[in-house]
């Protein structure tokens, strides 16, 4: 059991070298690109020039289920301004992910992270919310339940920041 447990722990620790840092505030966003739902593939370079809100759930989330819906009206009023949600289903399944975009009438696109972007945004909790903005600078990154305000207000704020689209991930 000992041996067991070492062969474990040594595992472990040889996954993670120390060599890449977490995504971190004001760094820029690290490239990713994942399955989509309800199809295709979906990239952090394809969403270029817009502001982007990344939500981390779980369709079992309690939290992440009470916060779908604010965040479906986000992208429903401002879409056109250049804001784009994606939902990250972690670790779960795309019939999973598809259920709960049918269960809360959800416009903008899910993807199903195979664990790739929960290890970049060192997300060990739920729900997690990442705004980028639209030079693709990780503007903000909050751990847990967001209210309706605070979710509009980080969006409104890189909506306004007047920052050029043009510029490169």
């Amino acid at each position: 059991m000992v041996t067991a447990i070492t062969v474990l722990a040594l595992a472990a620790c040889a996954a993670h070298d120390g060599s890449t840092q977490p995504a971190s505030v004001g760094q820029p966003a690290p490239a990713w690109s994942e399955r989509a739902v309800p199809n295709g593939q979906l990239s952090l370079a394809s969403l270029r020039g817009k502001t982007i809100y990344l939500n981390f759930f779980a369709t079992w989330c309690p939290p992440c289920n009470e916060e779908a819906p604010a965040i479906e009206r986000l992208q429903r009023s401002f879409g056109a301004r250049g804001l784009q949600v994606v939902g990250v289903d972690v670790l779960e399944n795309a019939r999973k992910a598809e259920l709960f975009r049918v269960q809360h009438h959800l416009s903008y696109p899910e993807i199903v992270d195979d664990g790739t972007l929960r290890a970049q945004y060192a997300v060990n909790g739920l729900p997690v919310h990442v705004f980028i903005d639209r030079r693709g600078i990780i503007r903000r990154i909050v751990a847990g339940e967001l209210t309706v305000p605070e979710m509009r207000k980080a969006v409104l704020e890189l909506l306004h920041e007047g920052r050029n689209p043009s510029a490169a991930y």
